[in-house]
Parts: structure tokens; sequence; C-alpha cells
């Protein structure tokens, strides 16, 4: 169920309004491209994950494949990604139950999901398991019946409403109202909204069987993509006229505005029901995937060695979930400095961290293209093979570095794209300076 559902995220419930509103129908454009990089994507690293699961996933690849330095790079930034998505996904949770419970603060809401949440990962995996199992049920039911709902209205089988049939694809403008640039902005939401599939390749190192419980996430993910994504973003973009206001306001979301169209009493509650479910699964992942981030970089010798230290027979890496749960306190407790205006600071991390996900899916494609021959080299045949290799490999690529510059000279992402190409610089110069100074030994006595 996890496998199913990872890529079912908030992001995809709350953001796909606005990227809907500023691309126009061709926004479905943006989530194809992002779909068929990341199906790419994870069949590189189901690759490597069925030839060697680790808790560390990509980033023990890229520390194998590429160097020391790939490998401490991005296994920070991803950690600092998860660590700043939880108050993100807190946020979220605690605008929705205000909206319940007005009694209470957004911020004491937000604080309260984060510690409540962030709970389960004082468990084993199988409790975590458990959660998300539940969590990701009521997505995919919800994810379905929205899908179920707008085929028969775009097939005008609806019985209500006033959204019917496939008109709006080209009724306001055309299917590309903004143009090509406006597509080009809108990837980088999208290839955020698609951060976290990567997730069930760590979880299921834990499992009794890595190795078939990876193969058996990334041989679905095609259909998953297809289905959950492409599919619904299709029928909003259908039913659902582009330049509806209410689907750039922040927080509206396009799935809640296509069922008031559609005239499905509720609308509000049902998503901000599954919005809520969503996040919170979202919020638990994350805390779990930056623990396991960082107990993995501990391993390794690139974080303190105490961050590797686990509990008793269930191998929590009890410190490394420490440490993440307070980042995510911390962060939370921001939402109770006014003079930092909390939502400003909260939009810009995100921002940031939407560029985050283009250099993990780079740093993927990069890895698996020279791993291939290490693990020909020791004699291992992974259950998971990239196809085309190694064209479709060098493809992925360059598209990724082609989005990148483009993102350079287009006035929304400038300032994204160079702060965090430099944050990325200096976390690359302390991983360099760290492998001058004795890492190669650090990591050799860390996998004995």
């Amino acid at each position: 169920m996890m496998s199913i559902a990872g890529v079912i995220g908030g992001s995809l419930f709350v953001g796909s309004g606005s990227i809907v509103h500023s691309a126009g129908p061709a926004a479905v454009l943006a989530y194809l491209a992002g779909g068929i990089v990341v199906v790419f994507i994870m069949r590189m690293l189901g690759e490597m994950a069925t030839a060697n699961p680790d808790t560390g996933s990509f980033s023990t690849y890229a520390d194998r494949a590429i160097g020391r330095w790939a490998g401490f790079t991005i296994g920070w930034l991803y950690w600092g990604y998860w660590a700043l998505l939880m108050a993100w996904e807190a946020h979220v949770a605690g605008i929705i139950l205000h909206e319940w419970f007005p009694m209470l603060s957004v911020n004491a809401f937000t604080l309260g999901a984060t510690l409540v949440l962030i709970l389960l990962n004082f468990f084993n995996v199988r409790n975590y398991g458990e959660a998300e199992f539940w969590f990701a049920l009521i997505k995919v039911v919800a994810i379905v019946c929205f899908i179920v709902v707008g085929t028969l209205a775009v097939l005008r089988l609806w019985p209500w409403g006033e959204a019917q049939g496939v008109a709006n694809l080209v009724a306001h403008g055309g299917f590309m109202p903004n143009g090509g640039k406006a597509v080009v902005v809108a990837l980088l939401g999208v290839m955020f909204a698609f951060l976290g599939v990567e997730i069930v390749t760590i979880a299921a190192s834990e499992s009794p069987n890595p190795a078939q419980q990876i193969s058996r996430a990334t041989r679905s993910v095609v259909w998953r993509v297809c289905l959950f994504y492409i599919g619904s973003i299709f029928l909003i973009a259908a039913l659902v006229p582009w330049n509806d206001p209410l689907l750039g306001q922040s927080g509206y979301g396009a799935y809640r505005r296509t069922l008031e169209l559609l005239g499905v009493p509720g609308a509000q509650f049902l998503m901000n029901f599954v919005v809520l479910t969503s996040v919170s699964s979202c919020l638990v992942s994350a805390h779990y995937t930056a623990s396991r981030m960082l107990y993995s970089l501990a391993r390794r010798g690139d974080a303190p060695a105490m961050l590797q230290r686990t509990r008793g027979r269930s191998g929590i890496p009890v410190h490394s979930v420490i440490a993440s749960c307070a980042v995510a306190v911390c962060m939370a407790l921001i939402n109770f400095v006014d003079f930092l205006r909390p939502k400003d600071v909260l939009d810009t991390l995100m921002n940031i961290t939407g560029m985050v996900a283009m250099l993990v899916y780079l740093v993927i494609a990069c890895s698996q293209l020279r791993m291939r021959g290490k693990l020909r080299a020791e004699g291992k045949e992974p259950l998971v093979r990239m196809w085309l290799f190694p064209w479709l490999t060098w493809a992925v690529i360059i598209f990724i570095v082609a989005a990148l510059i483009t993102m350079v000279f287009v006035d929304e992402y400038r300032t994204v794209v160079l702060s965090t190409g430099a944050a990325a610089l200096a976390v690359v110069a302390v991983g360099l300076l760290r492998h001058g100074r004795g890492g190669a030994a650090r990591l050799h006595g860390a996998r004995a």
C-alpha cells in the first residue's frame, strides 16, 4: 500500500490548482514530462536498490558510484528537504484543523500535529507501515472515486453540476494559453510533487525480503503515475476552466473546485479530510525518511557517530529519530514568532526544496550510469534493470540539466535556482574537505 500511494502527496491536492491556473490545460504536459522522468528514475533506483538494499538508498549509491562527496552532499540535502517538508505539512494540517476547531490557533494545531505524528517513528518500521497503510488507503480511495466521478462527467454521464465534457481543454485561449514558458515554470512544482515515491526503497530495506519488495514497488510505478497524477490532472483541466480564479487561490485546491462544479455535496469538508490525511501521511513519512537518511550518513562517517546507535531488537536509530524530531519541533515553533512571518518563511523554504528534487533525480541517474559496471564486476544481477541502457539514462540527465538551465532564465525561479545551487555547492565543498581528511578510512570502518 505504501508503494501504491507513495506518489500521492499533499502537494497533489494542494498545489495542483495553481499549476493548472498558471500553465492552463497544458499543465497536463508538465505532469506527463515529470511522470516520465519519475518512471525512469524509479527504474534506475530499483536496479541499484535490488542489488544493494540500504536505508541510505541513493545517497549510498552515489557514495559508491560517484564519490564520497556526492553521497555526503545528496544525503544532507535530502535530509534537509524532508526536515523542512515536515514544517510545511504540519502548517497545512494546522490550517485545516483550525477551520474545524476555530477556538484554537493554527500555531497550536501545527505544533500538536508535529508532536503527535512524529511519535509513530519511535516505534519500529512495522508500526510506521501500519499507520501508512491506513493513511494510504484513504488517499487511494479518494483519488479513485474522484477519477470515476470525473470520467463520468467527461463522458457526460454525471447527472449533477455544471462541469461536463472536455471543452475546457481549448475553450479559453487554447490548450497552451500562456505559452511554453508557463509549462516549463510549472515543471519545478510538478517535480516537487513527485518527490517521495523513492521512500519505498528506503522502507523496504528494513523488510524481510527487501530486494523482492523493491522490485514490486518500482515495477508498479508506471500505472500509479499515469492513473493518480496524469489521469486526475487531465480530468481537472477538462472540467474546470483554467482561468477560474479559485484555482489560483492559495490552499483552495483543484480537486475541491472540481467537485464543487460537479455538484458534489460537502466538497470542502471531503477534500479537507483527504488533505489532512495526506499531509499527516507525508509528515510521518518525512520524519521516517529524514531519520533513516541521518542514520545512514552517520554509519558512513558523514554525521556524528552517536546518530547511528539503535535501540534493542527493534533496530530503531533512536538518536537520529530524536535529532530529526528536534528539527521538526523547532520549525513548528517558528510559527509562534510573529516577526519572522512564518508563512513567508515556509513558502521560501518550499520553493528551495523543489530544486532539491531535481538534484536528487540527477544524482540517481548519474549513479546508475556508473553503477551498472560496478554491479557487473561484482557479479550481481539486479531484479530490475533500466530500459535501453545507457541511452535512456543519458536522456534523463540531459533533460534535467536542460530544465535547470532553462529555469535560470525564468524570473519566477532564477533566485531559487541560484540560491539552492549555491547551498548545494557549499555542501559539496564540505564533503570534499571531509573526504580529503580521511573520509575513505571512516567509510571502511563504518562498513566493517
